[in-house]
């Protein structure tokens, strides 16, 4: 377990509150295979939790109502009182955490005040999903100090309404799910209408999940995420008027598609025909994972990428500089953005015999293209949210 994040958000709370804290909580960061963007459009996912974490160190105080939560690497503090009604505030870190608290804030629900410090390994921007492990990570704290009784799934599903409500995202259930679902070494497969989930184990084959960091983040990630989501749902209405009898926008084939092209207009078509291909996608890439077709797996990440790039439009010119860089590289099965888009991180399926030559040379090219100084991240695929202790994780 790293000990570089837990060991110093413990003494950043000695430090502030002069005391031990109670409860080490750790929170995981997650990757998603294959299936972006399709969450929220009935699809099916292939995500997991990796070993990037967000570490809350915690302490309950039942002598007060006041809640003071400190965000390590930020220098900033926070402090609310748990008695009173929560609004979103300026602090758009603290909104994922009162976003969460907001919908706890029940009548049978009793609280009191906590000191909280939390810290991270999560890189910010990255596509990462730090809010989701921020968000469910406070909700399985709240959970676990205050006996809510609330189950893993509702966990889940708070996280993401609190994304919605106080962060203004309208994203879909995976990121959540993923931090507080992962398994090591498995991957899953969840059905993001009902909840349903398998898990596959994920054996590579030696080969690595490598991602290599854009370090841009271009400022039209909250509302080009929400423009697509409109896209999409005029997409649906018009399929839904044509074709009553669709009940899930998996149900939707290529040749309905193409009947209410006209109807339906160029945009909103483009990002409906991306996410009825990766749909498919993910059943093919979790069949070709169970049966350790990794480079099938590799061929489908590059075209989960030019869908993104071209079809859902939410690529850069730098991320699709590294894909197309990464793709000619000896040793590398395929490579796609990840996450919402506009910035963030490719990830890309390396032989790990090839890991370095391969990161050198893109790292090379990319300075030489953007005068951007490349970061790479090699994750393994973790469990997800757990109390820990020095003894072992519970």
């Amino acid at each position: 377990m790293d000990e570089h994040l837990i060991n110093p958000t413990i003494e950043k709370f000695k430090t502030e509150f002069k005391s031990e804290p109670e409860h080490i909580f750790l929170s995981p960061g997650r990757i998603n295979i294959i299936g972006e963007h399709v969450d929220y459009s009935d699809g099916f996912v292939l995500p997991a939790a990796i070993d990037k974490y967000i570490c809350f160190a915690v302490r309950k105080l039942p002598q007060t109502n006041f809640c003071t939560i400190i965000a390590k690497d930020l220098g900033e503090k926070y402090t609310f009182d748990v008695s009173m009604e929560i609004k979103p505030v300026q602090q758009m870190w603290m909104n994922y955490i009162l976003g969460v608290f907001s919908q706890l804030q029940k009548p049978e629900n009793q609280f009191c005040g906590m000191e909280v410090v939390f810290s991270s390994t999560i890189p910010m921007g990255a596509g990462l999903s730090s809010s989701a492990a921020l968000e469910c990570g406070f909700a399985y704290i709240l959970n676990e100090l205050f006996d809510l009784r609330i189950s893993k799934k509702e966990i889940a599903v708070i996280g993401q309404k609190s994304e919605h409500s106080f962060a203004g995202v309208q994203c879909g259930i995976m990121d959540q799910f993923a931090s507080v679902f992962g398994k090591e070494d498995k991957v899953i497969m969840l059905d993001c209408n009902s909840l349903e989930h398998q898990y596959f184990d994920a054996d590579l084959k030696g080969y690595s999940l490598l991602l290599f960091d854009s370090c841009v983040k271009h400022a039209h990630l909250t509302s080009g995420y929400n423009e697509r989501r409109k896209d999409v749902e005029h997409g649906k209405k018009v399929l839904r008027k044509n074709f009553p009898e669709i009940k899930k926008f998996r149900d939707v084939t290529l040749e309905m598609l193409d009947h209410v092209k006209e109807e339906m207009g160029s945009i909103s078509y483009k990002r409906c025909l991306y996410l009825i291909k990766e749909i498919q996608r993910v059943e093919m890439a979790a069949r070709a994972i169970s049966e350790g077709n990794i480079e099938y797996l590799g061929t489908l990440l590059t075209e989960t990428h030019a869908g993104l790039s071209t079809e859902f439009e939410v690529s850069c010119h730098e991320l699709d500089f590294l894909v197309e860089n990464a793709v000619q590289q000896e040793g590398v099965l395929g490579a796609r953005i990840m996450g919402g888009g506009f910035g963030g991180c490719s990830i890309n399926l390396i032989h790990e015999t090839k890991a370095e030559e391969v990161i050198r040379t893109i790292s090379e090219k990319y300075l030489e293209n953007f005068n951007i100084q490349l970061k790479v991240y090699d994750v393994k695929i973790s469990d997800g949210i757990k109390e820990y202790t020095n003894e072992y994780i519970i």
